[in-house]
């Protein structure tokens, strides 16, 4: 049987921290699927794209309507045996594009024992058993806050920002502040951390209103000479803008103080961070792709008006911390592409973003040229593929369709995909792959 590939229509999320209107690529991308077409208000969020089989917001086959699920159970091809064996007749991925205009809520997502656990406790807030790894891989320019920081920026903001100090608590902060004198002691780095941010998050509502006030102050009064003048990674002038800036958004939020104790950082198109589970973010603006395990739970402490599970946060967190430049993700060639001659001489590329677990990988293509040619080898597994700008062409054997912006297609489990750039085009015709192989080597398994 021909392996098939799928035109899909798939959902958008409208939350409060999401892009208005065309600002909003999730928004621009779900407009573009004809069928069902979404009428864009120019005064509405729209904050997330939904590509998968998450029952939350299923992906459906364009021209029958059918979920990716109801074809899966059909025909379990589609996913690869390998596939099905290990995760069922779903895929064991979640891609997503996140439009974001204000900061989400400072979060962390629980491993997999955790996961369940919780699920069990509490399954209207953690409505799913499985863990959440995720990969965020910028398409505009991007701000987040991403782990905790090396113990000495975080030693110099307690020293510099006197809200901060108090909120912690005075035994708290000399404690990690000695504590990132003696760099050998990892054990006593996190404990002495742990307990800094626990002192912290406990703080009563009562004490952070009567803090955040000075803290904003502060900002605005020192500018660039903010917390010391800030450090090597944050400028005083950045740090003092954000306060200023999740102020606006939020008011009286612990949110504030937390930041002083996470990296800051700004990634241009196609750089990456890969989040573990039990590991502390938040994404503060931008557009991104996001791949993650199929789940939907979070557990937020901070910058959200959602339930807020502040005891469960800080006991589940790794408390590992480092510079920002070690949590990026570096893209690696992908050997298992070829470019044709057109695509070679204009500077085209294919990327992969490959994490350190099973469930996926997610590959960016960018043709440049006209008739500028990828072409990928089959894997024994299912993809899902979105164009986020430009137009090309998309095909599976003889089966050839159209692709610009917005468009989404499944890949069989076993098909030669091509992507090739349109004639005439003048932008560069840009995709993201997801996709997902059961190896138990090294290497990805190939046909």
């Amino acid at each position: 049987m021909q392996v098939p590939l799928l035109r899909l229509q798939c959902g958008v999320n409208s939350y409060e921290w999401g892009k208005k209107g065309s600002e909003s690529a999730a928004a621009r991308f779900a407009a573009a699927t004809p069928s069902e077409r979404l009428s864009i208000e120019a005064d509405k969020p729209y904050a997330e794209l939904w590509m998968g089989t998450h029952p939350s917001n299923p992906s459906k086959e364009l021209i029958t309507g059918r979920t990716l699920l109801d074809l899966f159970a059909d025909n379990r091809a589609l996913l690869s045996g390998t596939v099905a064996a290990k995760y069922g007749d779903k895929l064991p991925f979640l891609f997503k594009v996140l439009s974001i205009n204000k900061a989400l809520s400072i979060q962390a997502h629980p491993n997999k024992r955790l996961a369940e656990q919780l699920h069990a406790r509490d399954p209207k807030n953690y409505p799913d058993d499985n863990h959440k790894p995720e990969m965020a891989i910028a398409i505009t320019p991007f701000e987040g806050l991403c782990g905790f920081r090396p113990l000495a920026e975080i030693a110099h903001f307690l020293e510099t920002v006197q809200p901060l100090r108090q909120l912690v608590g005075e035994d708290n902060a000399k404690g990690l502040v000695n504590a990132a004198k003696t760099e050998d002691d990892k054990d006593g780095g996190k404990a002495a951390l742990k307990k800094a941010f626990g002192g912290l998050m406990s703080s009563s509502a009562e004490d952070v209103a009567q803090h955040v006030p000075k803290l904003v102050e502060l900002a605005n009064s020192e500018g660039s000479e903010f917390a010391g003048s800030g450090v090597a990674s944050t400028s005083g002038a950045t740090l003092s803008e954000l306060v200023v800036r999740l102020h606006g958004q939020f008011g009286q939020d612990i949110g504030l103080f937390v930041l002083f104790f996470l990296n800051f950082v700004r990634l241009q198109p196609g750089e990456a961070l890969f989040l573990v589970a039990d590991d502390i973010h938040a994404y503060v603006s931008g557009d991104i792709m996001e791949c993650m395990a199929a789940s939907d739970n979070v557990v937020r402490a901070g910058l959200t008006p959602k339930f807020k599970d502040v005891t469960t946060l800080v006991d589940m967190l790794t408390y590992n911390y480092a510079p920002i430049e070690e949590q990026k993700m570096a893209p690696t060639e992908y050997p298992y592409a070829t470019l044709n001659r057109t695509a070679y001489s204009s500077g085209s590329a294919v990327v992969l973003y490959d994490p350190p677990i099973d469930e996926f990988a997610v590959v960016r293509t960018l043709l440049r040229g006209e008739g500028a040619k990828a072409t990928f080898e089959p894997i024994e597994g299912p993809s899902i593929v979105i164009c986020t700008s430009g137009r090309g062409k998309i095909s599976v054997g003889p089966t050839k369709q159209d692709m610009s912006e917005g468009h989404v297609f499944f890949v069989g489990s076993a098909a030669e995909c091509v992507l090739e750039s349109a004639v005439g085009g003048e932008e560069e015709f840009t995709t993201f792959k997801a996709f997902c192989e059961v190896d138990d080597s090294s290497d990805k398994q190939r046909l």
